[in-house]
């Protein structure tokens, strides 16, 4: 049985702006069980970073939470107790669930660590805030976590600052940082982009590393299909600020059912591919300061039905697994097939899958 440790319903957030009311989240529900990896995937603006923030308890001071719950599952002085974080003040989620029970890294290293602060003294700073750690015993861990994350010389870099690393060590530092107090779950915050391709694999195959080691579940935001199909079990794909397919990995690559999801994978980089050609998705996301009537993805739809333009769709089941929100898979929608590039496409991932697997 998968054990569930978070789950978010109905969750919906606006910001006030400059520009007006913005509403950012419209409804997202999301499943993390333990030990499992879950992206969630789409265009900048899509409400990914926000949803996790919520969870986090650091939305920005302009942010509100209109509705919804999340509910985490997590052991407290020995019980284990279902609480709704959204209960929580932000003083008692920094006190009781962030870095203790919920971790985050974040895009850029530079932003995540203090200038001032040495290495070892940034590490040890949770460990001594939730747990009283001794000092001593507090640096022997931090000299261990800087061994599990790669960093080589641990003892000597307790001593360094920030600006002493590089950025794919920095990287390393916020990973040791986040996994000091043993969290029971990991949210990465496009936790490669700042770094070169070369030291993003590294980094992936590092938090997978700890993953198998700790059984801790992992989120992972991200913008690259790429970095989805190297890590994730299961996926949810996001477009103006809801969840518009789900499914496992091997749903959404190799059987996607909406047609945003279609644009993602032609877009991905593809040196089989006709390099004349550069696919992308026509047009630009909603404005979100905006009511949203119909479905969102509408004007940027080939495939697009006349009920699109009224009314927007809701997830439709595909499988147990597998749902999308597309009125392409109503009982009275049209027959359609996917487009040809991406059927190629999909044939080419699943070939190299198959060599993976024997090679």
């Amino acid at each position: 049985m998968r054990e569930k440790i978070l789950e978010v319903r109905d969750l919906v957030i606006t910001f006030n702006t400059s520009a007006g009311q913005i509403r950012a989240v419209r409804g997202v529900d999301l499943d993390l069980h333990k030990g499992e990896t879950v992206a969630i995937v789409g265009e900048s603006g899509s409400g990914k970073s926000v949803t996790t923030k919520a969870i986090m308890g650091i939305l920005s001071n302009n942010g509100t939470i209109e509705s919804g719950t999340i509910r985490y599952t997590f052991e407290n002085q020995g019980e284990v107790v279902t609480e709704n974080l959204l209960d929580f003040s932000k003083k008692q989620m920094r006190k009781t669930i962030n870095g203790k029970h919920i971790a985050m890294i974040f895009q850029d290293p530079m932003t995540s660590l203090d200038p001032t602060m040495s290495i070892g003294n940034q590490i040890i700073e949770g460990m001594r805030t939730h747990y009283k750690t001794k000092k001593k015993e507090a640096q022997k861990k931090a000299v261990e976590l800087l061994e599990l994350v790669g960093i080589t010389d641990p003892k000597s870099r307790m001593k360094n600052y920030p600006h002493q690393l590089s950025g794919g060590m920095r990287q390393r530092i916020v990973i040791a940082i986040a996994l000091a107090c043993d969290p029971d779950v990991l949210i990465c915050d496009e936790p490669t982009t700042a770094l070169d391709v070369t030291i993003q694999a590294k980094i992936l195959e590092l938090i997978q590393d700890i993953q198998k080691k700790t059984g801790i579940s992992v989120i992972y935001i991200t913008h690259d299909l790429g970095v989805v199909a190297k890590v994730a079990e299961y996926v949810n794909v996001m477009y103006a600020g809801k969840i518009v397919e789900k499914g496992t990995v091997e749903d959404i690559f190799y059987e996607p059912k909406h047609p945003y999801t279609w644009g993602l994978l032609l877009a991905m980089p593809d040196l089989d591919a006709n390099p004349d050609k550069l696919v992308s998705i026509p047009g630009n996301p909603p404005n979100m300061a905006h009511e949203i009537k119909g479905d969102p993805f509408y004007p940027r739809n080939r495939y697009a039905l006349h009920i699109d333009k009224k009314e927007e769709p809701t997830l439709i089941a595909v499988s147990e697994t597998h749902a999308a929100a597309t009125w392409l898979l109503s009982e009275h929608g049209p027959e359609y097939a996917l487009p040809v590039e991406l059927e190629k496409r999909i044939d080419r991932m699943k070939e190299e899958a198959r060599n993976y697997v024997t090679g």
